[in-house]
């Protein structure tokens, strides 16, 4: 379903790109198609994070939609921008889900998790298939014991951009987020576990991109998910 008017969407799907004019095209198509076919009253936020390359255009070339929202925006990096997209999302769907536009998170996995929401407030994805180098594993392990240390959580895939989200309930827990986090999911994983929100779990089998290239290299990454610490053990402090 694609004729939204003036209802509330049952949801909100935030895409941020940066970067992804080989990809995003079949990202958007991919998503579309599957959610048309669950029938769901949906809103692609699409988020351009001042892509250098010819993102832009791609977008443009898309046909108008009412449930595709496009914002063009300067370079701020992935947290921030999700971050955006999020505060949009809460105010127009009932649950919103976050997803990147590498197509390494299959959109066809999707239903298990929209079948999975009834009597929870959050369903997380675990990603299975995933090689790593030894930095990338090193953040990913030291991203799950800090948000376990921090927020008692036992989340198993805290940073996954494979998220489904009660409106309701992830508006207050973005409202307590700085908006230079570098890494708000880990952040969101962590308050759902604090407040005692009710999540559930799922696999999702990863596939290697197949188009450009990661935006931040194994040492941008690891000084930029140090520097993460520091900020997740400050928003713990806004989450009892």
């Amino acid at each position: 379903m694609s004729e939204l008017g003036n209802d509330f969407a049952d949801l909100a799907v935030v895409i941020p790109v940066y970067n992804e004019e080989k990809s995003i095209k079949s990202c958007i198509e991919s998503w579309t198609r599957e959610l048309t076919d669950l029938e769901i009253r949906y809103i692609l936020i699409i988020l351009n994070d001042g892509s250098g390359d010819e993102t832009e255009r791609v977008l443009s070339e898309l046909p108008q939609e009412k449930s595709i929202q496009i914002v063009h925006k300067r370079n701020e990096g992935h947290g921030p921008t999700i971050l955006r997209g999020y505060t949009r999302a809460v105010e127009i769907a009932e649950w919103v889900f976050q997803v990147d536009s590498d197509n390494e998170l299959p959109a066809e996995v999707f239903h298990t998790f929209w079948n999975a929401r009834h009597q929870k407030e959050a369903v997380l994805g675990f990603r299975i298939g995933r090689e790593q180098s030894f930095v990338r594993r090193f953040i990913s392990r030291t991203a799950k014991y800090a948000t376990r240390l921090l927020y008692n959580s036992q989340i198993k895939d805290v940073n996954i951009p494979y998220r489904l989200i009660r409106s309701n309930i992830l508006a207050p827990i973005v409202s307590h987020i700085p908006h230079d986090t570098f890494a708000p999911n880990i952040a969101i994983s962590g308050a759902l576990a604090k407040t005692g929100a009710a999540v559930s779990e799922l696999p999702v089998p990863f596939a290697p991109r197949t188009h450009g290239i990661a935006s931040l290299n194994d040492l941008s990454a690891f000084t930029n998910a140090m520097k993460s610490l520091v900020q997740l053990a400050r928003i713990s402090r806004s989450f009892t």
